[in-house]
């Protein structure tokens, strides 16, 4: 409150005439001090913003079964010798057209049809094994991941198995899964962490056709039968306690058909309550269906039952039409929430001309009329092509 000072000055004055005015003035005095003071301060709101939440996503492509029949590796060895190299295999043809697809991904997994390496010479079917140019084109791709399980991985027998292993470990920065040196390799299952989201492979195969290992090895293949069905749980299990996503690839399912066998529509759902969150068919080489499955926990699997061939030599026309898949993994690193989003199917077409000359893959969003009319697989139509695709779904399939 502020105090009132006066000054006093003697004047000559009415008396009655001072005292009036000294009453007016200390009633003015008074109003003035005693009138509230009123002071008026801008108000300030802060608002204070929820911090965005933290999302990770990691870009993942998936890939067929990669088989090379004589046809492909004689074409790539004699395309090599072209340029100078008498022993070696020139693959980049083959698979020059689908390098874009494995541009910006974070993993790419492959199934890698048979053994791949230097130390034996390549065969071809019932038998095969490739050259190890094969395998080194793949890396080049940018293929990170390979699965070896498969109904030919036996086909040059332990010797075979043994020398894929030292091959695919020889390949810095591969994971292989799906087959294994020791017991003690097989319970090491393979994980890898990319952008703060973990995952675990797991691999298992249907049969391996009628061929099995010396009863003293100590490698290991997982076959899906009722002996093993207890081992496989616990693995996938145990992948889904020690990482966010669980891939299991199974090669499952009966050869060039679209539909699904009663294998897959019975162990595939075991899977996914086990802790699967992404499995990846293939066998059938050609396309089979997919779908998310719901799990235990709330969240969802998906499943691709059957990717087709990669690139094969099968003499048969729904064997020449594939898929890559190709999808988002997003985590929410607040809540640790996992989802699978922006699931696609893309096509490919393996092109070849007369008697499987100069194979090659071609993505069926550039397919021409002409590369139909030219291809040498007997019976291969524009109705062969809308067959296969006829069993995607349609907000699955992705034409690019």
């Amino acid at each position: 409150m502020m105090t009132a000072v006066g000054c006093t000055q003697l004047v000559e004055s009415d008396p009655s005439e001072t005292t009036s005015e000294v009453t007016e003035a200390t009633t003015v005095a008074t109003e003035a001090t005693t009138e509230p003071t009123t002071v008026t301060t801008e108000s300030t709101t802060v608002t204070t913003e929820e911090p965005e939440p933290d999302i990770r996503t990691v870009t993942l492509l998936c890939a067929g079964d990669n088989l090379i029949h004589s046809s492909i590796y004689n074409q790539a060895h004699r395309r090599a010798k072209a340029n100078g190299d008498e022993d070696g295999y020139d693959f980049d043809y083959v698979y020059e057209k689908i390098e874009s697809y494995l541009e910006d991904v974070d993993l790419a997994i492959l199934n890698q049809e048979t053994i791949v390496t230097d130390e034996l010479e390549p065969s071809d079917y019932p038998n095969f094994c490739f050259p190890g140019d094969l395998g080194r084109k793949m890396v080049d791709l940018g293929f990170n991941v390979i699965s070896i399980c498969n109904n030919h991985v036996l086909d040059r027998g332990e010797t075979g198995l043994l020398a894929t292993l030292n091959f695919w470990k020889e390949q810095d920065g591969v994971i292989c899964y799906g087959a294994y040196e020791s017991e003690e390799d097989m319970n090491n299952i393979r994980t890898t962490e990319i952008n703060g989201i973990t995952f675990a492979f797991l691999g298992y195969t249907e049969h391996t056709n009628g061929l099995y290992l010396p009863s003293d090895t100590e490698c290991w293949i997982i076959r899906i039968t009722d002996a093993n069905m207890d081992l496989i749980e616990e693995q996938v299990r145990y992948a889904d306690s020690i990482a966010d996503v669980v891939v299991v690839s199974v090669h499952y399912g009966t050869e060039v058909s679209n539909e699904l066998s009663t294998l897959q529509k019975t162990f595939t759902p075991n899977l996914v309550e086990w802790g699967a969150d992404l499995i990846i068919g293939t066998q059938a080489h050609t396309v089979e269906t997919m779908e998310y499955i719901d799990k235990p926990d709330g969240g969802q699997a998906f499943v691709f039952y059957g990717l087709g061939s990669l690139v094969s030599a099968m003499a048969d026309p729904l064997a020449m039409v594939e898929i890559l898949g190709k999808l988002e993994i997003t985590k929410n690193m607040d809540t640790g929430e996992v989802t699978i989003e922006n699931v696609k199917a893309i096509p490919i077409i393996t092109q070849c001309g007369y008697n499987y000359s100069n194979i090659h893959i071609e993505p069926y969003a550039t397919y021409t009329d002409d590369l139909l009319s030219s291809h040498g697989c007997s019976g291969f139509t524009q109705d062969t092509i809308d067959k296969v695709l006829s069993y995607i779904p349609e907000e699955f399939l992705s034409i690019e």
